[in-house]
């Protein structure tokens, strides 16, 4: 009767121990992963809202700017929206920044 008493004990002291460490390996990475994006390492996916490392290898320009992305449906999606938009501001004239170049290059 002992025996089993004690094996459980000591199976709930290990389950314990266990499960202890993976909560501390979580708190830890969330932690990890807040003091990067912070730090400019890990950036914001514009579609879904995933922080990814800012050299990822799914990447877009648009202009000089570079957005990472987790996923490559998520890269997909981003690129459809800016040439609905692009196509958008198309349809109703030139954008306020085309029209400010042509002027530089005509003078």
């Amino acid at each position: 009767m002992y025996r089993w008493l004690i094996l459980i004990v000591a199976a709930f002291l290990l389950y314990k121990l266990f499960m202890g460490d993976r909560g501390r390996k979580k708190d830890k990475e969330a932690e990890t992963q807040k003091h990067k994006a912070a730090t400019g390492e890990m950036v914001k996916d514009p579609v879904c809202g995933t922080f990814v490392p800012a050299e990822a290898d799914i990447r877009a320009r648009d202009g000089n700017k570079v957005y990472a992305f987790c996923s490559y449906e998520c890269r997909d999606t981003f690129v459809k929206r800016l040439e609905a938009s692009r196509t958008q501001s198309m349809e109703q004239g030139k954008p306020a920044e085309d029209r400010t170049e042509e002027n530089g290059r005509s003078q």
